[in-house]
C-alpha cells in the first residue's frame, strides 16, 4: 500500500509564500513523474506544475515564475515552493504521483489535499 501525505497549507496574505511537500510512503520500489494540482470551489482539478524522476519541470502558465517545484528522491518528497501569492491561487492543492510497487505494480497516487487560502 502506498500513501501520500501532504502539508504545508495555510492562510496567507497576497505577494506572501507558502511552501507545500509531499511524502510518499509504503510499498514503493520507484517514483517516476510527480506533480501538483489544484481544484478551487465549482472548478476541475488543474495541473500546477509537474516533476520527471529526472528534474524536468513544466508550470501552468498562471504560475510560471511565482512557484517552483522540486524533489527529492532519496525521500520520496516533494515540494512546491509558492511566492507572491496571490488571491485566485486559493484552492486545495493535492500531490500526485506515478508509482511503481515493491511488487512492480504501476499506480497513480494522489493526496489528500491541503487548503491554500491567499486573503488580507
Amino acid at each position: 500500500q502506498v500513501q501520500l501525505v501532504e502539508a504545508g497549507g495555510g492562510l496567507v496574505q497576497p505577494g506572501g509564500s507558502l511552501r507545500l511537500s509531499c511524502a510518499a510512503a509504503g510499498s514503493i520500489f520507484s517514483i517516476n513523474a510527480m506533480g501538483w494540482y489544484c481544484q478551487a470551489p465549482g472548478k476541475q482539478r488543474e495541473l500546477v506544475a509537474r516533476i520527471t524522476r529526472s528534474g524536468t519541470t513544466n508550470y501552468a502558465d498562471t504560475v510560471k515564475g511565482r512557484f517552483t517545484i522540486s524533489r527529492d528522491n532519496a525521500k520520496n518528497t516533494m515540494y512546491l515552493q509558492m511566492n507572491s501569492l496571490k488571491p485566485e491561487d486559493s484552492a486545495v492543492y493535492y500531490c500526485n504521483a506515478a508509482i511503481l510497487t515493491l511488487l512492480r505494480r504501476a499506480i497513480d497516487s494522489w493526496g489528500q489535499g491541503t487548503q491554500v487560502t491567499v486573503s488580507s
